[in-house]
């Protein structure tokens, strides 16, 4: 049996969920997300929680087990809380302002990169810097910000770039004069 796969799915108050055949939908203050369930998995509803059943012990069972729960807590945090990346511009020079639906960055190419803004996705900006991404839909907001970071990689010699905010840069030793 999946360790993450029998753990109960707690919903809080202002949240609720309902199935619909194959159709598990969530909406909370934030908003509502929807997932589709795959066959081999059953969603329990109970009083204030979810529970993932398998009815049998097959390979493609198993697999969906913990997954699908997975899935399930992340709609129900992401509707009640939300999620939240946070990303870092390191390089003289380099900056980002968001107007209307577009990010647009200065990371030291001949031109501004320019990144369009998916729906259901919040971007803030804080001392031209700092990159904020957030949404309910933890998947998206991890999407996201990795594209946003995959348009200028901090690079191992200065760090110039775009980086996860707390990520640990490995640096490397740059050319050496001889003597």
């Amino acid at each position: 049996m999946s360790r993450i796969g029998k753990m109960p799915v707690a919903i809080p108050a202002g949240v609720k969920v309902s199935q619909d055949h194959a159709v598990i939908k969530v909406e909370g203050p934030k908003g509502k997300l929807s997932m589709e369930i795959p066959k081999g998995v059953d969603v329990v509803l109970g009083d204030r929680v979810v529970e993932v059943k398998r009815p049998s012990d097959g390979r493609k069972e198993r697999s969906y087990h913990g997954l699908i729960r997975t899935l399930v807590a992340n709609m129900v945090k992401g509707v009640s809380n939300g999620f939240e990346k946070n990303l870092e511009i390191s390089g003289v020079g380099y900056r980002a302002e968001v107007a209307s639906n577009t990010l647009k960055l200065v990371v030291g190419f001949s031109a501004p990169v320019e990144y369009a803004i998916p729906e259901g996705i919040q971007i803030k900006v804080d001392k031209q810097v700092n990159i904020s991404v957030s949404g309910i839909d933890k998947q998206l907001v991890g999407r996201v910000a990795a594209e946003i970071r995959g348009l200028k990689k901090p690079e191992p010699y200065k760090g110039k770039g775009i980086k996860y905010a707390g990520e640990q840069i490995r640096r490397k030793v740059g050319k050496s004069v001889g003597a």
